[in-house]
């Protein structure tokens, strides 16, 4: 009996030997990383969508030992709290708008600038090449995995069409970030609110209209309640929005499952932008079938709305800098890369 007990206890210090020789990699294999992930945007929304095809993406390529459960609709973190929440160690990934907090990420405000993006895969590779160039100090206290942006910002209203700057005057538009500045710089009154609360507002008349991709129309189901959108490319902004992850969490991943997320991440820019494009379509298709117009300016409107809308860019600038801050080099970036 004395043997076996001494024959056993041998195999356990050979194993526990075994064990401790083995590659950290071997042994974090065999344990499973479970994240949350907070997005703002609902179940059914092309984005959400998107998201958490990126998720299962992860997890296929880890062979499963990465886990992330997704917590669409604010369920976990509400729109505004999201970063912060990835921060605090609340969700360990989140995505949602830059523009929800204002003045917390000053320089990558300029993002957002209407400076006449075409579409959402243009505009998303635009926000994910300045937030990586220019890693700004507002965004180090998180791992940034990939940024997004929607198409051009399209108005839409609810009981008069907007064709000239004019019609604009003393209307309640719903807006964020800075599409409240260009709706406030356009005549209008800027009513600040995350596109949650939109369909609401507008269906009792809170706000006269709202700025905004035209998807929103169908994946907020905005086409309800409003009648009338107007185009303006000219002055075609975005919203940009992030998709980070908790540093102390990122950190401790081990080096092979880090290149999982960034070659994912790299390649869900295209992903991703093209999914706003797709709902651009939808949205507009969705729109016209319920019987609602689309308006576009003419050359001559569209460029007083453009000269309208230049304080803010010069603004931005000037209050980048002043703060040390590369807002005049942001910007002519995103011109040349629009170019």
């Amino acid at each position: 009996m004395k043997r076996e007990v001494q024959f056993y206890c041998f195999l356990l210090l050979m194993a526990a030997a075994i064990i401790l020789t083995l590659p950290t990699s071997t042994i974090a294999k065999e344990k499973k990383i479970r994240l949350s992930y907070s997005i703002f945007f609902p179940p059914s929304h092309a984005q959400c969508i998107a998201g958490e095809a990126w998720a299962k993406e992860i997890e296929k390529r880890s062979n499963g030992q990465i886990e992330i459960t997704v917590y669409p609709g604010g369920t976990l973190t509400k729109a505004p709290q999201v970063y912060d929440g990835v921060v605090n160690g609340i969700s360990d990934i989140g995505m949602s708008c830059f523009a929800y907090t204002r003045g917390r990420f000053p320089l990558l405000e300029g993002i957002d600038l209407p400076v006449g993006y075409p579409d959402g895969k243009t505009a998303t590779k635009i926000a994910t090449a300045i937030t990586k160039e220019f890693n700004p100090k507002e965004v180090q206290d998180t791992e940034v995995l990939y940024v997004h942006a929607h198409g051009p910002g399209v108005l839409h209203t609810k009981k008069k069409a907007v064709q000239q700057l004019s019609d604009l005057k003393g209307m309640k538009i719903r807006s964020t970030g800075l599409s409240a500045k260009i709706v406030k710089t356009l005549g209008a009154l800027p009513v600040a609110m995350p596109q949650g609360d939109t369909y609401e507002a507008l269906q009792k008349g809170t706000v006269d209209g709202t700025i905004g991709p035209i998807e929103v129309l169908k994946g907020w189901k905005q086409g309800e309640v409003i009648k009338y959108s107007t185009d303006i490319p000219s002055i075609g902004y975005t919203t940009s929005m992030f998709v980070v992850m908790n540093k102390k969490k990122w950190q401790a991943l081990p080096g092979e499952m880090k290149k999982i997320f960034q070659d994912v991440s790299a390649e869900w820019v295209a992903v991703q932008g093209q999914a706003w494009d797709d709902a651009d379509a939808a949205g507009r298709a969705y729109t016209l079938e319920r019987g609602n117009k689309v308006y576009a300016l003419s050359d001559a409107e569209s460029a007083k709305w453009k000269e309208q809308v230049k304080p803010i860019l010069d603004d931005y600038i000037k209050n980048t800098t002043s703060k040390g801050l590369p807002g005049d080099k942001v910007v002519a970036r995103i011109n040349e890369l629009l170019n």
